[in-house]
């Protein structure tokens, strides 16, 4: 009789164990993802595909963009996906985290927008260009400048933006730094404006469309990701996810759904330093 209630013992102890460590309950198949806001249309899309594939994702929304990476090293969530190589770069190296992109999802082009002029090459000289003062947006707008031949940058520019980098100003323009939520509202005071793709998409403008010279697909800093932890990179279920991501029928749900505001961008890692 001993031997017999013993026995039953072990086996309801075998049974706990395995239901509380999330093996019998599924749990640890839930693959939980961290996103802002204006991820959320299309995840809700990869979602749907994935369950398709028997991958259950739980969306956890943040409303900033430093606590993402941190819940993802410290292993609260699986995945995240709301931020450019550029800033993922930046922040895994001044928080020495151990994270790595597992593919890349699309781009949020920053524009260069007039109310006067349709084409950068009809900007006169000595104009006023507004630019966001915020280093990083700044150093992006500038980018932006040169890419339209407008200025010329130093060959080791980092990125990081301050007016006194500038080394070619050919059309003398004045660079006029201003919050970045204000650059639409000061269109009719200057020649352009460059303004970031949210903020745009604020004011009513389709970026695709509306702006007379925007970043494309080779603006590889700032192509959006998706980010695992170092170690997990080659998970089979993430693997599937990126594949999901990257389809055809993704990526035309992005350009429905966001009007044509974001650019699907689907490249190797190698091509963003990965």
């Amino acid at each position: 009789m001993k031997k017999l209630i013993a026995f039953i013992l072990l086996v309801v102890s075998v049974v706990l164990g395995a239901c509380s460590d999330g093996s019998a309950s599924g749990k640890d198949d839930v693959i939980k993802l961290g996103l802002n806001g204006s991820g959320v249309p299309i995840w809700e899309e990869v979602k749907k595909k994935a369950a398709d594939e028997g991958i259950e994702i739980e969306l956890v929304e943040f409303s900033d963009y430093v606590r993402p990476n941190q819940a993802l090293a410290d292993g609260d969530i699986d995945l995240n996906a709301f931020q450019t190589v550029s800033y993922f770069d930046a922040f895994i190296k001044e928080h020495d985290l151990d994270l790595a992109p597992i593919g890349t999802t699309v781009i949020a082009p920053m524009g260069i927008y007039s109310e006067k002029y349709e084409d950068v090459k009809d900007i006169p000289e000595g104009s006023k260009v507004a630019l966001p003062k915020e280093a990083t947006n700044m150093g992006r707008a500038l980018l932006l400048l040169e890419q339209a031949g407008l200025i010329g940058l130093p060959d080791d520019f980092d990125g990081n933006g301050a007016i006194e980098k500038v080394e070619e100003n050919p059309k003398n323009l004045q660079l006029e730094p201003i919050v970045a939520a204000q650059t639409p509202r000061v269109l009719p005071d200057v020649a352009i404006s460059i303004i970031n793709n949210g903020v745009a998409v604020e004011a009513g403008f389709t970026p695709v469309e509306d702006a007379i010279f925007i970043e494309d697909d080779t603006a590889k800093p700032y192509i959006n990701i998706i980010a695992s932890r170092a170690d997990e990179t080659d998970k089979e279920a993430y693997q599937t996810i990126v594949d999901i991501y990257q389809s055809e029928e993704i990526e035309q749900a992005i350009i429905e759904k966001y009007n044509n505001s974001l650019i699907p961008t689907f490249v190797p890692l190698e091509e963003i330093g990965w």
